[in-house]
C-alpha cells in the first residue's frame, strides 16, 4: 500500500514537471509572437511589422542583404542581435552572413546611435593634415571612444575612410554637414551648433 502510494506520487511529480515544461515553452512562444505582432500599438512591434514585410518584399532577389539591412537600421536606429535573427531567418541565409556584413560595413551598427553622427575622415590627405589631432579633438569634448555614443545620447563618433573632399583635409561629417581645413580648437564651436539646436 505504502509502495503504491509512493508510485503514484512519483507519477504525479513527473507529470507535473512535464506539464510545467510545456507550459513555460508556450509562455516563451507566446511573449515571442507578442513582440513581434502590431495588436500591442507600440512603436517597437510596428518596425518589427514593417520589417518583416520589407524581408518578404526582397525576398529571393539577388544582393537583397545589404538593402534590407539599411532598412532595417533606418526602423530601429540600429541593428541589435535579434534584428539580425529575424533577417536571417527571412532571406534564409546563416546569422554568420549577416553580422560578416554588418561588421564589414562601416555603415552599419550594432550599438544604438545618437542623434548625429560624426564621421572623422582618416584619409591619407587628411591623416597628412592631421585628423589624428581633430579625432582627438572630439574624444576630449565628447568623452567618448570610437563608435561610441556620447552621454547625452546626440553625438555618436565614427572614423571613416576618404570622403573625396581632399582639398578641404582635414575633414569630418556630421550627419550630411561637411566642415573641412579644420583646427582643434574649432571642434567646440562646432559641436555647440548641434547642442544649442537640439535645446531649442
Amino acid at each position: 500500500m505504502i509502495n503504491q502510494q509512493l508510485n503514484t506520487g512519483v507519477i504525479t511529480l513527473i507529470f507535473s514537471v512535464i506539464y510545467q515544461n510545456q507550459a513555460d515553452k508556450e509562455e516563451e512562444k507566446l511573449a515571442e509572437t507578442c513582440a513581434r505582432c502590431s495588436c500591442g500599438s507600440t512603436e517597437s512591434d510596428l518596425r518589427y511589422q514593417q520589417l518583416e514585410k520589407i524581408i518578404s518584399e526582397n525576398k529571393g532577389k539577388p544582393g537583397a542583404l545589404i538593402p534590407v539591412l539599411h532598412q532595417a537600421q533606418e526602423l530601429f536606429g540600429y541593428l541589435a542581435e535579434d534584428v539580425q535573427e529575424l533577417v536571417a531567418d527571412g532571406l534564409e541565409i546563416p546569422l554568420s552572413e549577416v553580422y560578416g556584413v554588418i561588421t564589414f560595413y562601416s555603415l552599419f551598427s550594432t550599438k544604438p546611435r545618437g542623434e548625429h553622427t560624426i564621421g572623422v575622415c582618416m584619409g591619407t590627405a587628411c591623416y597628412v593634415k592631421g585628423a589624428a589631432a581633430i579625432l582627438k579633438a572630439i574624444q576630449t569634448e565628447l568623452g567618448v571612444g570610437i563608435d561610441e555614443t556620447s552621454e547625452d545620447g546626440l553625438f555618436t563618433l565614427t572614423v571613416t575612410r576618404c570622403l573625396g573632399a581632399c582639398g578641404l583635409a582635414p575633414v569630418i561629417t556630421i550627419g550630411e554637414d561637411v566642415y573641412g581645413r579644420l583646427t582643434p580648437d574649432k571642434i567646440p564651436d562646432i559641436l555647440n551648433k548641434y547642442r544649442n539646436n537640439n535645446s531649442k
